[in-house]
């Protein structure tokens, strides 16, 4: 594994607007999509990186049927209120379908990929990886390979669906540009596996009392939302959510793996494993120097790395009210002072690419940057 020094595209900007409808690859005036380097891998390498993915991705699956069949006491673990338990059994035995997650990793090339968190509700950062990142590829490297096939496989994902003639209503925030474009994207994933979409914002949805409407009073009976699942279970709107009133995806089940509680249960499942890192729900369950971590974290947020009691690195937030797990402290590789985390996508729970986001400190934070990857 290597970083590379790259020349940009000199139209890269106007190209990717262009061509590819990529508007977000500047944020607050800072590069996010990024051309001055790029990562590259041997065959190998990525060999082990799938594997990491698809073994990790079993674990996740075997702990969402351990917790539910435990029941109460591993959601209270996990912090999930009373009011959601009901709808994530129910959505868990009758088999519904999940769509995309993403896998942070820790990883040089070197030592095994080790988990950080798992991406597994409302990740972002796909269409960069699918589309943008590949078109990179065959302008700047013509003839090496990418570790990607994000793009069929989420295509192939929604014809497996079994959505018949429902309209799938794709649903993001009004006015947040990174998840608009994500949803136009998968939106545009599922027109290409046949199927009929719609889009609105979550502000718009209404409810008559019995079901989710749009504003055309028609009805909501399939809807894709990117809007985590720990927000909802806590407004009015995500009652009716919960009821069953829609087929939602993510689906319920999702709850279990979307918060960093879970990390602390992975590792008591499989303690020692080489794709986990040790984690625990209680200060000073790992020994060392430990991240702790707000239980439904975002983007870095209220981060702590804790060395010999002492705080020596910290991010500020809004969260942590709910809690926090202390996970060991893997330092991140530095490469001339860019800490890489690579984020492993699957699809239908199958492993189906990386992308590559760094910074400029070794916790990750909004303001990274996405790079592009080769290997060969």
């Amino acid at each position: 594994m290597q970083r590379l020094a790259a020349e940009p595209r000199p139209d890269w900007r106007e190209h990717v607007e262009r061509d590819l409808g990529f508007v977000f690859h500047t944020i607050d005036g800072a590069p996010y999509w990024d051309e001055t380097a790029c990562y590259r891998f041997t065959a190998a390498q990525v060999d082990e990186l799938e594997a990491a993915t698809g073994e990790l991705e079993q674990m996740a699956m075997e702990l969402v049927d351990r917790v539910v069949k435990a029941g109460d006491e591993a959601y209270e673990r996990l912090r999930i209120p009373e009011a959601a338990r009901a709808a994530i059994q129910r959505s868990w035995t009758v088999g519904d379908r999940n769509l995309y997650g993403r896998f942070d990793l820790r990883y040089d090339g070197k030592e095994p990929p080790r988990l950080l968190e798992y991406n597994a509700d409302t990740p972002t950062a796909i269409f960069e990886a699918s589309v943008v990142q590949w078109d990179w590829l065959e302008a700047i490297q013509p003839g090496r390979d990418q570790f990607n096939s994000i793009h069929e496989k989420l295509v192939a994902a929604w014809r497996g669906f079994g959505l018949g003639h429902n309209v799938v209503y794709f649903a993001s925030v009004r006015g947040h540009v990174e998840d608009g474009g994500t949803v136009e994207y998968l939106r545009d994933t599922a027109v290409q596996g046949g199927l009929a979409t719609a889009r609105i914002d979550v502000e718009d949805i209404g409810w008559d009392g019995q079901q989710f409407l749009d504003l055309d009073e028609k009805p909501i009976d399939v809807l894709f939302k990117l809007y985590p699942w720990e927000w909802i279970v806590g407004e009015a709107f995500g009652t009716h959510l919960l009821s069953g009133a829609a087929r939602v995806i993510e689906p319920a089940w999702k709850m279990v793996l979307s918060n960093k509680a879970a990390l602390a249960l992975l590792w008591e499942m499989a303690p020692g494993h080489p794709n986990l890192l040790a984690a625990s729900l209680e200060p000073g369950g790992v020994e060392g120097a430990v991240v702790r971590k707000p239980i439904f974290g975002r983007e870095g947020a209220n981060v702590q790395v804790i060395e010999a009691g002492q705080i020596t690195a910290e991010t500020e937030g809004a969260y942590g009210a709910e809690g926090f797990v202390y996970q060991a402290h893997a330092p991140l590789p530095s490469f001339d002072g860019n800490y890489p985390v690579l984020g492993s996508w699957l699809v239908a729970s199958q492993p189906a690419g990386i992308g590559i986001r760094e910074d400029s400190t070794a916790i990750t934070r909004d303001t990274s940057r996405f790079i592009p990857h080769f290997f060969e």
